[in-house]
């Protein structure tokens, strides 16, 4: 069992929820996935797994993934019509490219000390923070300056 699945199991446990077969297969998928998934691209790979899985079982898991803090969902289109899901063990930040649709993963140290900056001066305690980047990526200015 991986260290990020018996992580889940000890949260699922405190929320009196099981690491179903089924919630395992979901989690194990998004934890391989070097590609960021929508839920069908999710129930389809789980469904590769287990031919019994649902989409409605998928829905749920993530549903209830999400309350407990496991699982984030993250618009990276600008139409934000859909969510792409991730396991949220670390913290990092995206960059999808307007005219390629690539989504580029960064992190960077200047996103925390802005959260310690804005707590210190404003005296709140900041839990979370979302960072979302629309731009061209460098393939894609590349390409357009040789159009030009």
């Amino acid at each position: 069992m991986s260290e990020m699945v018996e992580r889940v199991q000890q949260v699922l446990r405190r929320s009196g929820m099981r690491l179903t077969p089924q919630r395992r297969i979901i989690l194990e998928v998004l934890e391989e996935s070097e590609v960021h998934l929508d839920a069908e691209a999710l129930y389809l790979s789980a469904k590769a797994r287990d031919p019994n899985i649902s989409l409605a079982t998928v829905y749920r898991t993530l549903a209830a993934l999400r309350e407990i803090g496991v699982v984030q969902q993250r618009h990276l289109s600008q139409d934000e019509q859909r969510g792409y899901y991730e396991i949220d063990d670390q913290k990092h930040y995206h960059f999808t490219c307007l005219r390629c649709g690539k989504v580029i993963e960064f992190s960077t140290p200047l996103i925390a000390q802005i959260q310690q900056e804005f707590a210190d001066e404003m005296g709140v305690q900041v839990t979370r923070a979302r960072l979302y980047l629309e731009g061209c990526c460098a393939a894609c200015l590349e390409r357009a300056e040789k159009e030009t």
